[in-house]
């Protein structure tokens, strides 16, 4: 089995990549976001996915080992639902009602999609004005939501605690 152990994120080492050496694995979201799994080439060939805790994989990353092999990750198909809406406000205010309820997106001019689910399709077809323009597509289609203010790098981040004190250092003395 091909262990894959490296994302590669150098665009000019990605540049110079011979297609014709690419082998492809097409995975669904909830798989590019586990850096730990055993899976198949679109061959057919089991590979196992050793890669950096917390990356996020997408659609055209390139994997490799130390053995020099190459893997092109494509975005499987998977059940989703696109909204699309020709009026941008509305448009907008679907986004920002899934985005409230924190719900992955993928934003493009024109639609938003998001993994299937009917209960958040009826939410947007009740929205006030959705009746007039919005269209709720249920399809088979790759998913890329944005990755989020924390997720620029590339990476797949679950937030962590951060602290620190704000006291300022001072000193007194007490006479008793």
């Amino acid at each position: 089995m091909i262990e894959l152990t490296k994302k590669i994120t150098d665009t000019v080492a990605l540049e110079k990549i011979d297609p014709a050496r690419l082998k492809t694995l097409s995975l669904p979201l909830d798989a590019r976001i586990k850096s730990r799994q055993k899976v198949q080439l679109t061959s057919g060939e089991g590979v196992g996915l050793f890669l950096e805790r917390g990356t996020l994989l997408r659609g055209g990353d390139v994997l490799t080992n130390a053995d020099g092999v190459l893997v092109k990750v494509l975005a499987a198909n998977e059940t989703v639902s696109t909204i699309v809406c020709s009026d941008a406000l509305m448009l907008t205010k679907v986004a920002y009602h899934l985005g409230n309820r924190h719900v992955p997106l993928q934003i493009e001019t024109g639609f938003v999609r998001y993994q299937h689910d009917h209960v958040l399709d009826d939410m947007v077809r009740q929205l006030p004005g959705a009746d007039t323009c919005v269209d709720v597509q249920v399809e088979q289609a790759p998913f890329e939501p944005e990755a989020g203010a924390y997720q620029q790098g590339g990476g797949h981040s679950h937030g962590h605690a951060h602290s620190h004190s704000h006291e300022k250092p001072h000193s007194h003395t007490h006479n008793h």
